[in-house]
């Protein structure tokens, strides 16, 4: 696909976005892609900044700061874009450590009220265990 262009329908199927979805990221100027009349259409570099915006999206980045983060390169380049990206996935390591932290508990937490309900049903008391837990 090096020198193919995608057309709005074909971009949305490739990456499973709603028209909608694609429509914003031109909006807040993350996609520009070329436009014959009303047709849009998406080169190589719109497909590998998709693949980017995705990929960050992923990682839990807004799309503000892969915005920003795209725009250096245009203004930078790739080394600062680099050195910009370590900072963002060094926030964002800490960010989703602190997440996964809360959700092993969030499980742990779950896994005990389920285990208690089964005891109670088990000897008779029909009552979920859902109870506040310290």
């Amino acid at each position: 696909m090096p020198d193919q262009r995608l057309t709005f329908k074909e971009m949305c199927a490739e990456f499973d976005v709603t028209p909608r979805t694609l429509r914003y990221y031109e909006y807040i100027e993350l996609l520009a892609p070329e436009k014959e009349g009303r047709s849009r259409f998406y080169t190589p570099r719109e497909v590998a900044r998709m693949t980017l915006i995705l990929r960050g999206r992923k990682y839990g980045f807004s799309l503000e700061e892969m915005r920003q983060w795209l725009l250096i390169y245009e203004e930078e380049g790739t080394k600062a874009q680099a050195e910009a990206f370590v900072k963002l996935a060094d926030r964002q390591l800490v960010a989703l450590e602190a997440q996964k932290v809360e959700l092993e508990k969030a499980i742990a937490e779950l896994q005990e009220l389920r285990e208690q309900t089964v005891r109670n049903i088990e000897s008779g008391e029909a009552q979920p265990a859902l109870r506040e837990t310290s």
